[in-house]
């Protein structure tokens, strides 16, 4: 398998939230990595990425809810949004 270099990771996906409606007791995995071709979630992109600093955020829910899950990956609140894609508009990333 081809490694990634382990720079400028993560990579800013989406600059916006996904609103998700989740099902109870469904276990959503979340890309920290911003490699996933399934955004928001994860499809194990980050392991070919050299040393293997990032790794999926697994969740569950006891209720059908909308979540709004982070796609800039810079969250403080993986993987909930926190807004901080506000901060990154106009920016290159």
């Amino acid at each position: 398998m081809e490694s990634i270099p382990n720079e400028g990771l993560p990579r800013l996906a989406i600059g916006e939230p996904a609103g998700i409606e989740v099902e109870p007791g469904k276990v959503y995995s979340w890309c920290s990595c911003g490699l996933s071709e399934k955004e928001p979630f994860c499809d194990s992109a980050h392991k070919k990425i050299e040393g293997l600093p990032f790794r999926s955020v697994k969740v569950t829910f006891d209720k059908a809810q909308v979540v709004w899950f982070c796609q800039c990956k810079r969250t403080k609140t993986p993987p909930f949004c926190d807004g901080t894609h506000n901060t990154l508009k106009g920016k290159t990333l």
